[in-house]
């Protein structure tokens, strides 16, 4: 099998090694198949309720029920900064 590697991704893996969190292209695309695998097992696990929680926000679109950029944007920051306090304990 022949692969070609995009100029930008070589970077990443030159970028990788040069970090020392993995010591061969081996090592870094190794570990990149195991997420995409980890995270292909996970959507399959998780399809029905993913459909659902799609449906559902669909629904909310059509009724005219969602948030305006700037309220999304606002709501997101009272998530993350509500994330970050249960983090610190």
């Amino acid at each position: 099998m022949t692969i070609t590697i995009r100029p930008e991704d070589e970077r990443t893996i030159v970028d990788a090694i040069r970090s020392g969190s993995y010591e061969t292209p081996d090592d870094v695309i190794g570990r990149a198949l195991q997420l995409l695998r980890s995270e292909d097992e996970w959507l399959g696990e998780n399809k029905s309720a993913i459909d659902e929680k799609i449906e559902r926000a669909m629904a909310q679109f059509e009724r005219g029920e969602f948030f305006s950029a700037e309220e999304s944007r606002a709501d997101m920051g009272r998530r993350k900064a509500e994330w970050l306090r249960e983090r610190r304990g």
